[in-house]
């Protein structure tokens, strides 16, 4: 049990300092800030288990685990994340 907990920990972690680096990548005064750690850490998560799925099924390599939680994570904030809507006045709608 610990073999999956542990890996599984250090993934989420480093889905959140992920998370928080594409928050200090933004441009200043963005709504929620949170939400960028949080979606690091389901990003993490998500991978562990995909890359867990692909070393049981096809063997795959390590070194696809951090890519896979940064890919997912560029793409959950970036071209699929939520878009945010000009007001007529110039203000930011999230």
């Amino acid at each position: 049990m610990q073999e999956l907990l542990i890996p599984l920990a250090m993934t989420a972690t480093f889905g959140i300092f992920v998370g928080s680096l594409f928050r200090l990548s933004r441009l200043p005064g963005r709504q929620r800030p949170l939400l960028f750690p949080l979606v690091g850490l389901v990003a993490g998560i998500t991978a562990f288990f995909i890359h867990y799925v692909l070393v049981s099924t096809v063997g795959a390599p390590v070194w696809l685990l951090p890519l896979l939680v940064v890919v997912q994570i560029w793409l959950w904030l970036g071209p699929l994340g939520p878009s945010s809507r000009k007001l007529e006045n110039g203000d930011d709608q999230h």
